[in-house]
C-alpha cells in the first residue's frame, strides 16, 4: 500500500484526495492529523445470507493471494472472532474486525488502514462479510452490516451465492442484490456449491442479464468446509488439521476462481482519505516513555491456547502502547502466570469444551484464583467470567468469583447497549458503552454476588469486585464483549491500573465515587444537612439512629403521640378472624393471601409478595438487588437505608429541605443523582406527612434502575390519589416496587405483614431471597379478613375521620405560632420547635405527659424537630397546652 498525491492511484485528476476530507468528501483532522489519500487496493466478500460460503472463498481467495507474493490485510464485517482466526492463518497478520456499531462509523477506515499498514504495507485488502448484505442491526437501514461497511470504506463488492437449490433464479438474486442500494457496487459474482456443467450454464446465463461478471465458481465439496458448532465455526487454533485444509482451499481457489478479475476489481477501489489508527494516539504511557523511565515493562497475562481464542488484535496493541507487555499464556496447559504477572486478561473462548483440560490445571487455577483474591488487575469477558467461576458444568474452575455456570439451549447474542452504573476497573459511572453478548451458558450465584459491572437494558450482567478490600473495583467480569478500540479509556484504565500494581500501590482511579466523604468530619450535626453522601464505613451513630422506632419514644404513663399506627387497638373482627378461624398446626400458606392482594390490585399473583411486614421487604430488596449506587430520599423511614447498610451497600443520601416543604423534584434528583441505580423514596413520605405527586416520581424510571416506592400509609389517604397502583392501573411500571403495609390501617404491628408489588422479575428476585414461611399464618388471616368487602368499609369509614382530625391538630398548633410541614396528607405531622428553643423539646413533652417521636433520628432533620401522630381533639388541646407552657415569654407577657 502506497501513499497518493493529488490524483487517483490511476491517473486520474481530482482534488478530493489533495485536501483533509473522508471518503465521503466531509474534512477531517482525525485524531488531530491531516487526512493522506491511501491508494488500497481492496474488496468485500458478501453473500445473500449466512451460509453461502462466504469465509471459505475469503481465506482460500486471502491464500490465493499471499502465494503470488502479494500481502494480504485481512478484515471481517461485524464482531466475530473465529473468522479472524482463519484470516491470520491465510494472510499471515492479523485482521481487523470493522464494526460500526461496536467502534463508531468514524474508526472503520482507520482500522481497515492501520491493518493494511500493521505490520508493513499490504498491497490488497480482503473483507469478508457478515451474515446477508444488508443484514446490520435489529431495527435500523442496515448499521453496520456489510452493506454499510462497503460504503463506509468505499469498497467494490464481490457476492458469493451458494446455488446448491436454484439455477435461473440466481440471476434475480444477483439483480436485487446490485440495485437494492445504489450506494454500493457489487461488482462480480462467485458461485458456489456448483452440481455439475450445465447448472453452472444455466446460473452464468441468468447472471448475465445483471451485466455483473461471474468471477468465480466453487464446485460442490463438503470437504473444505470448516466444522461449525454452537456460536459458529471452529476456531482454526482447536483445528489440528487446519493448515491442510487451507491448502486445498488456496488450491481450489486458484484453480476455480479468477484471482486476476477479483485483483482488478479491488484495484477499482478509489483511494481513501483518512488517518491510519494508531493506538500510540488513544493512550499514553505513565510518564510518556516506554513503561517508565526505563523499567521493565509491567506483564499483562493473557490467556490464550485452544480455550481462549477470542479477542481483538487492538487489546493487545493497546495495552503495549499503554507500556504494558502482553504475554500469552495456555490455562490448559501452563502451570503458573507468566513471570511478572501484574494484571490478568481472560477473554473469550469455548472454555466449557475444554473444561476437562482447564479442571485438571489445578495449581494455575489456584494461582489465578489467589493472585485475583489479592488485588491482580483482572478483566474477564464471557469465557473469562467463566473460567473465574466456581465451576462450569461442573468442572471445577478457578473459584474467583461467587457463580456456577452451566450450557443451556439458549443462545444469547446481539449487540448490546450497556450504562455503568457505578466506577468500575474499565468504565466510570454514567459512562456508556456498546458491546456484544456471544454465549450459550448460564451463570448462578452462590450467594451475595455484589455489584455488577455493566447494565443491559436495566438488568446486571457480570461483577465488578474488589476482593482485596483495596476501595476500588479490580476485577471486572462480564458476558458483553468491547472492542476498545472504540473504547480506548477501557485500555487506558486497566494498563494504568496494572503499572500502579506493578509499582506496589495496588490503585487505580478513585477509590470512591467523589461524592461520598470519605474523610470527613462528620461529628457536628450541621454538617449532614450539606453531605447527604456518607461514607461508606463512618460511624453512623455519631449522627442519627438508623434503627430508632417511635415505640422507643414512648413510655409508662404518657399519652403515646410517637407511633403513628391507627388504630389504637386491632378491631375485634381481625381479632376473631385469627384466633377462631385459623389453624395454627399447619405451616403457613401464603398463596391465597397472594391471589387475594392481587385482586384488590388488580394485577396477575406473580406482580405480588406477601411478607412480614415492610422490614422484611427492605432486606428483601437490599439483598435481592444488587446496585452500586443506592440512593435513598431523605428526610424518610430510616428501615430501607439501615437494611442496605447491613447487607453492606454504601447509601448517598438525597435530602428534601425544609425550604422547600420537603418536596421531591426529579429534576434535581437527576442532576444530583443521575447514576442511580436504586432509589428508595416514601409517599406520603414518613415523617413529613408530604404527598409527592405520581408523574414526579415516575420521572424517576429508566433503564438501568430499580425505584422503590413506600406506600405504607398510602391507604390512610382518602382514595388513594398519587399512587402508583391506583384503581384502573395495571400494576407498577417496569422498574417499579411498591411496598404496602398492613399494619397502620389494622392495627397489627404485632403480626408483621406488608407486601411488595412489581414486576414478575423483581418480584421473584425478592422472593429468592425470602425464608420459607415467612408470613405467619395469623398474619396471613388477618391480612384476608382485611380484604373483605366489609372490612374495606371499615377502613374507608376510619380513614375518613384522619383529615378532619388533622385540620383540628393543625389550627391548634398555628395558634401558637408553630408551624408544620405542609400540606399534610398523613395521619401524622412534623413540627417545627425552633421557635421554642434550640433544643429538642422532647424530654420538657415527656415531664407534662406527651410521648412524641424524635425528629433527629432522621436524616436530614435536627433535635428541633417532632412527629406528631394525629388523635382526638381532646387529645390535641391538652398537648397544644403542655406546648404552650414552653413557648419563651414575649414582651407582651412581660410585667
Amino acid at each position: 500500500m502506497v501513499s497518493v498525491p493529488p490524483t487517483t492511484a490511476y491517473g486520474q485528476p481530482t482534488t478530493a484526495y489533495g485536501q483533509p476530507t473522508t471518503a465521503y468528501g466531509q474534512p477531517t483532522t482525525a485524531y488531530g492529523q491531516p487526512t493522506t489519500a491511501y491508494g488500497l487496493p481492496r474488496v468485500v466478500i458478501a453473500a445473500p445470507a449466512s451460509g453461502h460460503g462466504k469465509t471459505t472463498l475469503t481465506i482460500g481467495l486471502m491464500a490465493a493471494l499471499r502465494r503470488r507474493g502479494l500481502a494480504v490485510a485481512p478484515a471481517k464485517v461485524g464482531p466475530d472472532y473465529i473468522d479472524p482466526g482463519y484470516h491470520l492463518l491465510a494472510a499471515g497478520r492479523p485482521g481487523r474486525n470493522l464494526d460500526p456499531f461496536l467502534v463508531g462509523e468514524d474508526r472503520i477506515v482507520p482500522l481497515l488502514l492501520h491493518g493494511a499498514l500493521t505490520p508493513a504495507p499490504a498491497e490488497v485488502a480482503v473483507i469478508e462479510g457478515v451474515m446477508g448484505l444488508f443484514d446490520g442491526r435489529l431495527g435500523t437501514d442496515s448499521f453496520a452490516s456489510t452493506a454499510h461497511v462497503a460504503r463506509l470504506t468505499a469498497s467494490p463488492v464481490v457476492v458469493c451465492v451458494d446455488v446448491r437449490h436454484q439455477s435461473a433464479t440466481v440471476g434475480a438474486v444477483v439483480h436485487g442484490l446490485a440495485t437494492y442500494d445504489d450506494r454500493i457496487r457489487v461488482a462480480g459474482v462467485v458461485l458456489n456449491q456448483v452440481g455439475s456443467t450445465r447448472h453452472e450454464a444455466e446460473a452464468r446465463r441468468a447472471i448475465e442479464r445483471t451485466g455483473i461478471p461471474v468471477v468465480g465458481v466453487l464446485p460442490r465439496n463438503s470437504a473444505i468446509e470448516a466444522p461449525s458448532r454452537h456460536l459458529g465455526l471452529v476456531p482454526a487454533a482447536e483445528r489440528p488439521e487446519s493448515q491442510e485444509a487451507l491448502d486445498v482451499l488456496a488450491d481450489l481457489v486458484a484453480e476455480r476462481v479468477d484471482v486476476d478479475a477479483v485483483l482488478a476489481l479491488a484495484r477499482t477501489a478509489e483511494p481513501i482519505a483518512a488517518v491510519p489508527w494508531d493506538p500510540a494516539t488513544q493512550v499514553r504511557r505513565p510518564d510518556g516513555g516506554d513503561g517508565g523511565g526505563g523499567a521493565a515493562r509491567p506483564v499483562v497475562a493473557v490467556a490464550g491456547g485452544r480455550a481462549f481464542t477470542f479477542r481483538y488484535a487492538e487489546t493487545a496493541e493497546l495495552l503495549h502502547a499503554a507500556g504494558c507487555e502482553v504475554v500469552v499464556f495456555d490455562p490448559t496447559s501452563e502451570a503458573v502466570l507468566p513471570t511478572g504477572t501484574a494484571g490478568l486478561y481472560l477473554g473469550g473462548g469455548f472454555p466449557q469444551v475444554h473444561a476437562t483440560e482447564l479442571a485438571a490445571n489445578a495449581q494455575l487455577r489456584e494461582g489465578i484464583r489467589a493472585a485475583v483474591a489479592a488485588g491482580l488487575p483482572t478483566v474477564a469477558e464471557c469465557a473469562g467470567l467463566l473460567y473465574l467461576c466456581r465451576s462450569v458444568d461442573g468442572a471445577p474452575m478457578a473459584g474467583a468469583l461467587p457463580l456456577t455456570a452451566a450450557m443451556t439451549p439458549r443462545l444469547a447474542m446481539g449487540y448490546r447497549e450497556a450504562t455503568v452504573p457505578a466506577d468500575t476497573l474499565l468504565a466510570r459511572v454514567g459512562e456508556r458503552v456498546r458491546g456484544h453478548e456471544f454465549h450459550r451458558t448460564r451463570t448462578t450465584p452462590t450467594d451475595d454476588t455484589g455489584p455488577p459491572a455493566w447494565c443491559l437494558a436495566g438488568e446486571p450482567d457480570g461483577l465488578s469486585l474488589d476482593p482485596a478490600g483495596t476501595g476500588r473495583p479490580t476485577l471486572h467480569a462480564a458476558y458483553l464483549h468491547v472492542h476498545w478500540a472504540g473504547y480506548p479509556e477501557a485500555a487506558q484504565r486497566f494498563a494504568d491500573a496494572v503499572h500502579a500494581y506493578a509499582g506496589g500501590t495496588r490503585a487505580a482511579g478513585p477509590a470512591v465515587s467523589p461524592d461520598l466523604a470519605q474523610h470527613e468530619d462528620l461529628t457536628q450535626r450541621e454538617d449532614l444537612a450539606h453531605h447527604g453522601d456518607l461514607a461508606q464505613h463512618e460511624d453512623l451513630t455519631q449522627h442519627e439512629d438508623l434503627a430508632h422506632h417511635g415505640d422507643q419514644d414512648i413510655g409508662p404513663g404518657l399519652v403515646d403521640l410517637a407511633v403513628n399506627v391507627r388504630p389504637a387497638r386491632t378491631p375485634d373482627f381481625l381479632v376473631r378472624a385469627v384466633v377462631e378461624h385459623a389453624d395454627w398446626s399447619a405451616y403457613p400458606d401464603a398463596a391465597p393471601l397472594r391471589a387475594a392482594l392481587a385482586e384488590h390490585h388488580g394485577v396477575p399473583a406473580d406482580h405480588v409478595l406477601p411478607t412480614a411486614g415492610g422490614a422484611e421487604a427492605f432486606t428483601l430488596i437490599a439483598h435481592a438487588l444488587h446496585p452500586t449506587y443506592p440512593v435513598v430520599v431523605h428526610p424518610q423511614f430510616t428501615e430501607p437505608e439501615a437494611a442496605l447498610r447491613a447487607a453492606g451497600h454504601a447509601v448517598r443520601r438525597h435530602l428534601l429541605t425544609a425550604a422547600g416543604d420537603f418536596r421531591f423534584e426529579a429534576a434535581v434528583f437527576a442532576a444530583e443523582h443521575a447514576a442511580a441505580d436504586l432509589v428508595v423514596v416514601g409517599n406520603p413520605t414518613n415523617p413529613t406527612s408530604v404527598l409527592h405527586p405520581r408523574a414526579e416520581l415516575l420521572r424517576l424510571v429508566r433503564p438501568g434502575r430499580v425505584l422503590v416506592v413506600d406506600e405504607a400509609f398510602m391507604d390512610l389517604v382518602p382514595g388513594e390519589p398519587e399512587t402508583i397502583l391506583g384503581p384502573g392501573r395495571a400494576g407498577p411500571p417496569d422498574g417499579v416496587i411498591v411496598l404496602r403495609s398492613l399494619t397502620k390501617t389494622w392495627g397489627i404491628a404485632g403480626l408483621r405483614l406488608g407486601y411488595a408489588v412489581g414486576s414478575p422479575d423483581l418480584i421473584a428476585r425478592l422472593a429468592a431471597r425470602q425464608p420459607p414461611w415467612a408470613v405467619s399464618t395469623p398474619a396471613i388471616a388477618a391480612g384476608l379478613a382485611a380484604l373483605t368487602p366489609a372490612a374495606q368499609d371499615w377502613a374507608r369509614a376510619q380513614t375518613a375521620r384522619i383529615a378532619p382530625a388533622r385540620e383540628d391538630l393543625l389550627r391548634r398548633l398555628s395558634e401558637l405560632g408553630l408551624r408544620c410541614v405542609g400540606p399534610a396528607r398523613a395521619p401524622y405531622l412534623l413540627l417545627d420547635t425552633s421557635p421554642l428553643g434550640a433544643g429538642s423539646v422532647r424530654p420538657d413533652l415527656a415531664a407534662r405527659g406527651f410521648a412524641v417521636r424524635r425528629g433527629e433520628t432522621f436524616p436530614g432533620l435536627g433535635p428541633t424537630w417532632i412527629r406528631l401522630a394525629v388523635r382526638d381533639p381532646d387529645t390535641h388541646a391538652a398537648l397544644a397546652a403542655a406546648l404552650a407552657q414552653l413557648r419563651p415569654p414575649t414582651t407582651k407577657d412581660r410585667p
